[in-house]
């Protein structure tokens, strides 16, 4: 479950809030950093946008610049808090105790020790006081800093904070199912003593049903509380269920004004949600440009998170595909052929160990990411010499991690044993030590040589870094069609970097002409791989548990990201009825919104339901000229047999369309010749569609009129009525002749002839059969 890991998450998800500042202000300026990559953006002449970005070129120089420009604006920035807190902090007042209404005097002297703040020493209930002279002992001058409601406020947040911090240890350190339990009873004691992210994580998880019964309407009720509070995270999911009309009637006003509040707070999933609306026109009046700066914003923490090895893998299982044919569409790997990769692999087999090593890495297939396992497996297999296995140890060395502490010294040795065996990886990641100077010094002409020789073996991450170099003329001179055919190459071996950039260079038209919606189709790409897609998994295994209830809840809130696979999965849940937490009238209409959403996304089979949806009536008025539009779409545009098969049966019936036998069977062929699959019920189609065809045409005709204009002279000459005649006699003399044969070949009845009894050897003497 994606909650989980939200303790480690909470950071670069949903908490990850930008200040008001960071909203308002425009991305193009400052610097960014993205895996190594500095990208400046600047602004340009009046007729670019100011949404123009840069790469850095100097290289060089921009850690220690970096480095510097941190320390000082951290220096500078703490003179100017404390500055401003000595100018602003209000004077404290003694209350109650022998000083009242006298100021309260900082650093003051009691037990031989100064105090700059109020404390509670000294005192068994916890109430926080100061003195008013700086000696207490001699003077006896003091007064409390708090009124004893606020003191028992403290007290009941500190305990509260206590509680939710015994939560989140257990929950994290934990990977049991009921240890996370466990630690829920904590977060949820927490919760009601109102402390804010408890609230926020017990919310989540009563609206999910994760290792809590699901409850809507509480974490409604939650809900509403925390967005009363000001809680991005609160605001965004309370117009989710309005956006959804789950424990509330559905508003999608509603929605839009609690999703702008969240995305104001900094919540990177509300800003996700107004991306694909203004995109999408959703609630909304269409706006790329809109879509472009939500879209952006998120697409640039997404980006920052990922490391080199280009980020988790996102399982996009259809549940349609599934349920027609299991573990085929879905790419998982059966656990008993995990066993037998690890049989293999214990055994010695290298391929086995490397195979095993990626999938732990970087998870995917139904395998957890555990580096700890990848370690094992690529030790197993480097020792043995496999150049690829000591590849991947450079990059968990050069990266580290918890498993494996960060070493320059160490992944240059393991990277440069595989680059003499031409190992692309290993490759790269010498390339990548030479540009960056860990544990070599910075050279770029050896770098760029690298990377140019993983590339040319197809590895992604020298097209990528190679594209950069291009980008910011770094060892080479500047060229961005250079850049923009490496970052393409990466591009489609699935780095989510290289979508990123070129998104940039789309956005800014640096390279390129600029393109809007390409720019925010690439940004939705590299969004869509942010850690929140891991509710994609946990949304399936949901619903292969049978909780089609938190599954759908689950998809739901993806489908609003914007997530076609999700609008789907969420659409056919309740197409086939399973989720009981939507009333059974309002299943279809919201399946038809979904499968509409997911249909605009280019999802064929999206398509040709909402065609069936309009055909039959389901959630929606019959109309099939809305259907026959849908089929022709799926037709032209995916191609799809289903669709032409469709298209042919309303040619056939004349089903919003006029009746045309002949379009009937242009569409049959069509379909035929489509897919394999429609051949038989096409010939059955075509059969039906004949036999059909020459009713018609002997309907049409008149008999009689046919008769009348036939001339048997000129036909068939002047005696054919002697011809006719003697046809005639001769087929009647051969079915008398026939009749009179059969006649006499029939045997006599038994009883006229005298009956001869057959006597039968008793059965011990029979012949053996």
């Amino acid at each position: 479950s994606l909650l989980d890991e939200e303790g480690n998450q909470d950071e670069s998800l949903d908490s990850k809030t930008l200040s008001a500042e960071d909203q308002v202000k425009d991305h193009s300026t400052g610097t960014r950093v993205v895996a190594g990559q500095i990208f400046l953006e600047s602004g340009k002449s009046d007729s670019q946008s100011e949404d123009e970005e840069n790469f850095h070129s100097q290289e060089e120089e921009k850690e220690n610049s970096l480095e510097e420009l941190n320390s000082l604006e951290m220096s500078n920035l703490l003179n100017k808090d404390l500055e401003e807190a000595e100018m602003q902090s209000p004077v404290l007042t003694a209350i109650g105790g022998t000083a009242d209404g006298e100021p309260c005097h900082f650093p003051f002297l009691f037990m031989e020790k100064e105090y700059a703040e109020c404390t509670a020493d000294g005192r068994e209930d916890g109430r926080l006081w100061c003195a008013t002279t700086y000696d207490y002992k001699k003077d006896q001058k003091w007064g409390f800093c708090e009124s004893e409601e606020q003191s028992n406020k403290r007290r009941q947040m500190q305990e509260a904070e206590d509680v939710y911090q015994i939560g989140m240890k257990i929950l994290n350190e934990s990977s049991k199912k009921a240890q996370k339990k466990v630690a829920y009873q904590y977060l949820l004691k927490a919760a009601d003593m109102n402390h804010t992210k408890a609230m926020e994580k017990v919310s989540y998880a009563l609206l999910f049903g994760d290792y809590l019964k699901q409850n809507i309407q509480s974490s409604k009720e939650l809900l509403e509380k925390l967005t009363e509070e000001g809680s991005p995270k609160g605001q965004m999911a309370l117009g989710f269920l309005y956006a959804s009309g789950l424990g509330v009637n559905s508003s999608q006003a509603k929605a839009l004004v609690y999703y702008t509040f969240g995305a104001l707070g900094g919540n990177l999933i509300a800003h996700m949600i107004l991306g694909y609306r203004y995109w999408a026109g959703i609630g909304v009046l269409q706006s790329c440009e809109s879509a472009l700066t939500h879209y952006r914003l998120v697409a640039n923490h997404v980006a920052s998170d990922i490391s080199l090895t280009g980020g988790t893998v996102v399982q996009r299982i259809r549940l349609a595909d599934e349920v027609e044919n299991p573990g085929m569409a879905s790419g998982m790997l059966e656990e008993d052929l995990i066993q037998y990769y690890q049989f293999l692999a214990e055994k010695g087999d290298v391929q086995a160990q490397v195979g095993l090593g990626q999938l732990h890495l970087h998870g995917g297939r139904g395998v957890e990411q555990n580096h700890q396992r990848a370690f094992e497996y690529f030790n197993q297999a480097a020792n043995a010499g496999n150049s690829h296995a000591m590849a991947f140890l450079g990059k968990m060395y050069s990266e580290g991690s918890d498993v494996v502490p960060q070493s320059n010294e160490t992944a240059l040795q393991y990277f440069k044993k595989a680059a003499d065996m031409g190992n692309p990886v290993g490759q790269s990641g010498l390339g990548m030590a030479y540009l960056y100077g860990r544990g070599v010094p910075v050279n770029y002409e050896l770098a760029l040589k690298y990377f140019q020789k993983a590339a040319e073996q197809g590895w992604v991450d020298g097209q990528l870094q190679l594209g950069s170099m291009y980008y910011n003329g770094i060892g080479v001179k500047k060229d961005y069609k250079q850049a923009l055919k490496y970052f393409n190459l990466a591009s489609q071996g699935g780095h989510i970097l290289a979508f990123y950039n070129l998104a940039q260079m789309h956005a800014t038209g640096t390279g390129v002409m600029r393109s809007c919606h390409t720019a925010v189709e690439l940004f939705k790409n590299v969004c869509e791989r942010g850690r929140w897609s891991e509710r994609l998994m946990t949304a399936y295994n949901s619903y292969k548990d049978g909780d089609s209830n938190s599954a759908v809840v689950q998809y739901l809130l993806l489908a609003e990201q914007g997530y076609e696979v999700a609008q789907s999965n969420a659409a056919f849940i309740l197409d086939q009825k399973e989720a009981s937490i939507v009333g059974e009238n309002e299943t279809y209409p919201r399946a038809l919104l979904h499968w509409n959403r997911a249909a605009s996304q280019g999802y064929t089979v999206a398509r040709i339901k909402l065609g069936d949806y309009h055909f039959y009536g389901f959630g929606t008025d019959v109309d099939y000229e809305t259907a026959f539009i849908h089929y022709r779409l799926a037709s032209e545009q995916q191609h799809s047999a289903q669709a032409m098969f469709n298209l042919g049966y309303m040619h056939e019936k004349g089903l919003g369309i006029k009746q045309d036998i002949h379009l009937a069977k242009r569409f049959y062929d069509m379909a035929a010749e489509a897919s394999p699959d429609a051949q038989v019920p096409v010939f059955l189609a075509l059969c039906k569609l004949g036999v059909i065809y020459s009713l018609q045409y002997v309907r049409e005709i008149n008999m009689r009129e046919v008769f009348s204009h036939i001339d048997m002279d000129q036909l068939l000459g002047p005696e054919w009525d002697l011809y006719l005649m003697t046809i005639i006699a001769l087929l009647l003399g051969t079915i008398i002749a026939y009749r009179q044969r059969q006649h006499q070949a029939i045997p006599r009845p038994a009883g006229l002839r005298p009956a001869v009894p057959q006597q039968e050897p008793p059965p011990e003497h029979q012949p053996p059969q």
